[in-house]
C-alpha cells in the first residue's frame, strides 16, 4: 500500500506535468513568472529612484516595464515571453551604473560563463546560489524540480528552481550586490582575473555568502499571513502557492516586495 504522502506527491507531480503539457496552462504560468519578475525589478528601481537624483533614468525604464507588463497577456508562446523577459532585464541592467556609480564596477553588458567583469561575476555568483536555494526548498515540497514552465523542461536537469528564482533574484541578489559595493565590503581586491574572464576570489565568496546568509535570515512582513517571515521562508511559501495553483485551489500570484 502506498502511503498518503506518496499519493499526494504523485498527484501533485501528475498535475505539474499536466500543466506543462497543456500549452495554455503552461503559457499562463510562464506569464505569471515573468510578471512577477518584472514587478520585483520595478520594486528595486523604485527603491533607488527615491534615493538618487537621476530620476529620469529610472522613470524611462519603469515606463518601459509597464508597457511590457501590458503586453504579456497577448504573448502566443513561451519563447515570446522569454524575449520580453530578456528585453526588460536588459533595460533593468542599464540602470546598474547609475545605482552603483563606481569605476571598478561598471556593468557594460551581461556576460556569463565566464563573466567578463566584476559586476557580472557578482551577478552570476549570487544567481547560482539562489538557484540552489530554490532547489533545496523544492525538495521540501511535493513538486518535481525537473518540470518548469518558463524554462524548458529537460528531465536531465532542473528548471522549476530557475522559474521560482526569477521572483527572488532582483530583491535578494541585486540588492545585496548594491549594498556590498556601496558599503565597500567588496572591492576590486576580491576578484581574480582568469585568461577568459573574472571570478570572485575565495575571500570575496566568503564575504558574499556570509552577507547573503544574514539577508536570508532577515524578515519581511507578509501581508497575507499577517506576520513576518524570513526570505528563505518566502521561497517555500512561493512553492506552496504554485502547488495550490496546480491543484486548482487558488491561482498563483507571484510575491511582490513592499519596502
Amino acid at each position: 500500500m502506498l502511503s498518503r504522502e506518496h499519493l499526494n506527491a504523485g498527484h501533485v507531480v501528475l498535475k505539474q506535468a499536466e500543466h506543462y503539457l497543456d500549452d495554455g496552462k503552461r503559457l499562463d504560468l510562464a506569464q505569471r513568472f515573468i510578471a512577477g519578475s518584472i514587478q520585483q525589478m520595478s520594486r528595486v528601481l523604485k527603491y533607488y529612484r527615491s534615493r538618487l537624483e537621476e530620476k529620469a533614468v529610472f522613470d524611462e525604464v519603469l515606463e518601459d516595464f509597464q508597457k511590457e507588463l501590458q503586453k504579456l497577456p497577448t504573448a502566443q508562446s513561451v519563447e515570446q515571453l522569454m524575449a520580453s523577459e530578456g528585453h526588460t532585464r536588459e533595460k533593468y541592467y542599464s540602470t546598474f551604473d547609475t545605482i552603483i556609480q563606481h569605476p571598478d564596477f561598471i556593468f557594460e553588458k551581461r556576460t556569463k560563463r565566464p563573466p567578463h567583469n566584476r559586476l557580472n561575476a557578482l551577478i552570476s555568483f549570487g544567481n547560482s546560489i539562489v538557484y540552489t536555494m530554490c532547489l533545496s526548498e523544492i525538495y521540501k515540497t511535493y513538486l518535481d524540480p525537473r518540470i518548469g514552465y518558463l524554462h524548458s523542461t529537460n528531465f536531465r536537469r532542473f528548471s522549476l528552481n530557475l522559474d521560482i528564482a526569477e521572483i527572488f533574484k532582483p530583491i535578494i541578489v541585486d540588492r545585496l550586490i548594491f549594498s556590498l559595493v556601496n558599503k565597500k565590503m567588496l572591492t576590486k581586491k576580491h576578484f581574480e582575473k582568469l585568461t577568459d574572464g573574472i571570478l570572485l576570489s575565495e575571500e570575496g565568496r566568503k564575504v558574499f555568502i556570509s552577507e547573503l546568509d544574514k539577508k536570508m535570515q532577515t524578515t519581511v512582513q507578509h501581508r497575507h499571513l499577517g506576520k513576518s517571515v524570513s526570505y528563505r521562508r518566502l521561497i517555500r511559501l512561493e512553492l506552496y502557492k504554485l502547488q495550490k495553483h496546480l491543484l486548482g485551489e487558488k491561482p498563483y500570484e507571484p510575491y511582490t516586495a513592499k519596502w
